[in-house]
Parts: structure tokens; sequence; C-alpha cells
């Protein structure tokens, strides 16, 4: 794939995205067609793998995921280009104050918590919010510095229905789980509501701002049709409502250990994963904080922003968790 002129236009900004529109246009054939029929007819494994994308020049990698840097705008843009050609890209308000393109680092807050910036621990099994009203249909992860020893790992959807028994897939088909909300989400939502109160004063920020409160649910894990069936699940914030249910959700984790596969990502990787279809978590791995470590970027796609219309601003989802 052709490294594509820097652009000038701020990341994020709609100038920024039009252009994106522009380039995706005319990525390579291959690749534009896997990602459009990704969008009606996602493949069996939930997920496509490009490589050779250019990511730019890079300078060391940030300390923190907001940590200004000097990098060229080459990798922001071919991300949002392939977002775009899937769908609409957003930002959610709690995550890096809503970036439309995100910089996932390790960090040595976060290194032993089940959020992005983790390194010591395994990066639990997930569906990408599970918990959100206005969850991402697909995530992108492009790769700027790999890690030998980051493996990240997927688990589709028709390799569960496989290997799970008939009883066990009518209970996770039934409305009988709920998902609480990620850490990161929480800690976003407490900033965002601080920024406000120091904008605007104390109880600035009204019940109906601050989105839903507590678990989402019930409702089921496994879902769609048999030709295209859909997966909702979180290994750490999800339980079920009985303890049948739980016991289903018990056998669905331990299918998810034994079925998933794992790829290490290197520099110029895309990973495309259907956020319906597939699962991915991350393995632990052993970070420096020198300015070397494994650097990707991120964004969120949607297929239709008239949904969360009533709940964004321009592109970030607005919703906060209490």
């Amino acid at each position: 794939m052709a490294e594509p002129e820097p652009s000038s236009a701020a990341p994020g900004s709609e100038p920024f995205v039009a252009e994106a529109e522009v380039l995706g246009r005319t990525l390579p054939p291959t690749v534009r067609s896997a990602l459009l029929r990704m969008v009606d007819s996602p493949p069996r494994e939930g997920a496509i793998l490009v490589r050779g994308v250019p990511v730019g020049e890079l300078p060391p990698t940030p300390a923190t995921p907001t940590e200004p840097t000097t990098k060229d705008h080459v990798s922001e843009l071919v991300l949002t280009a392939v977002a775009r050609t899937l769908g609409e890209p957003v930002g959610y308000r709690p995550e890096h104050g809503g970036d439309l393109v995100q910089n996932l680092v390790p960090t040595v807050a976060g290194a032993d918590r089940q959020v992005s910036t983790s390194s010591r621990v395994d990066l639990a099994f997930h569906t990408e919010t599970a918990f959100h009203p206005h969850a991402p249909r697909f995530l992108v992860l492009l790769c700027l510095r790999g890690h030998p020893d980051a493996r990240t790992t997927l688990c589709s959807v028709h390799d569960l229905i496989d290997a799970l028994d008939g009883d066990t897939l009518s209970v996770l088909r039934q409305a009988r789980f709920v998902c609480g909300v990620d850490e990161s989400f929480l800690d976003g939502a407490r900033a965002a509501l601080a920024s406000t109160e120091r904008r605007s004063g104390p109880g600035s920020v009204s019940e109906a701002s601050t989105g839903p409160l507590g678990p989402r649910g019930p409702f089921p894990v496994i879902g769609g049709t048999a030709d295209r069936p859909t997966l909702w699940y979180d290994a750490d914030l999800m339980r079920g409502t009985d303890p049948a249910a739980q016991a289903a959700l018990d056998r669905l984790d331990r299918a998810v250990a034994d079925h998933h596969r794992s790829v290490v990502l290197e520099a110029g990787d895309c990973l495309v994963v259907d956020n319906t279809a597939a699962v991915h978590g991350r393995s632990s791995y052993q970070a420096r904080f020198d300015g070397t470590d494994r650097w990707l970027q991120r964004a969120f796609v949607v297929t239709d922003l008239d949904q969360s219309a009533a709940d964004r601003d321009g592109r970030i989802i607005q919703t906060l968790f209490a």
C-alpha cells in the first residue's frame, strides 16, 4: 500500500475524515473489496488482517495515550481511511476525550488493570464496550510498533457455536445476562464530569447526560440468525442473572479459552474486528517504558450515525456512566 501525503487537517476533524474517505477509495482493490464484504458478510473468523500498511515516521512511543508526540499523521490518515470505508468513525467521550484515533500504549499506572494500557496481565476476551448502548460495529487496530510477546487474541462466534452443546447454546440465546461498565469508561466519566463542573459549577451535568447507571441488560450472549450469528460477551464484566445462566457463561468461558486464535501484530499490520462476530483480548507482555514499547492506534466504527444522534456531539458519543 502506497504511503499517502500527510494531511494538513487536524486528525479527527471533519476535513480530515473527508480526506480519509477519498483515500479509502484508492485502497488496493483486494483490500477495499475485503472491507466492503465485511460489512454485509463478516468472515467466519470475524476479523481480517491487512499487512504492509504505511505508518509514517515514528518518534519514541509516548508514555501515555494522550501525551503529545512529534509524529506525522500518516498512520492516522490511513487508519481513518479504513474506518470510513467500513462505516462512520466515532469517538467516546470517556475514552481519551473522544479522539477518533486513539493511541494504545502500555502505561505504568495501567500495567495490572483490565484496560487497554495494561501489559503485565492478560486482557480478558471481550466485545468492545459490550455495556454501551451505542457500541461500535467494528474495531480497527493499526500496529505502529510491535512486541514479540504481545499476542492479540480472537475468538469467533462460529467457533463457539461448534464447540458448545445445544442446552448451553439455548441458555446463551436467552436474555439472562448483564454486563458491568469498563473501568476506563468510569475513569473517563469522572474526569469528564469534573471538567464540566470546573467550567460550569457543581451540578451542571444532568442525570440524563450521565447515561445508564449500573449493569446493562439483561440480554442474550448469542443472537442473530443461523446464517449470521452474533456474540455479545465480556469475560471480566458479564454475569448470568441466575445459576443456570452463570453455569452456561462459565462453559462459554472455557470454550473461548480452548478455541481462540492469536496473532502477534507487527508494524504495518491492520486488524479489523467485527465487534458483533468475534471477541478479542491480548496476552500479557513485559513493557520497557523506554520509548521502544508496543504502540497501536485504534478506531471505532458504527454503521449508522443516526442511532446515536441524541447522545452525540459531532462524531463524539457523549454517554457517561456513573
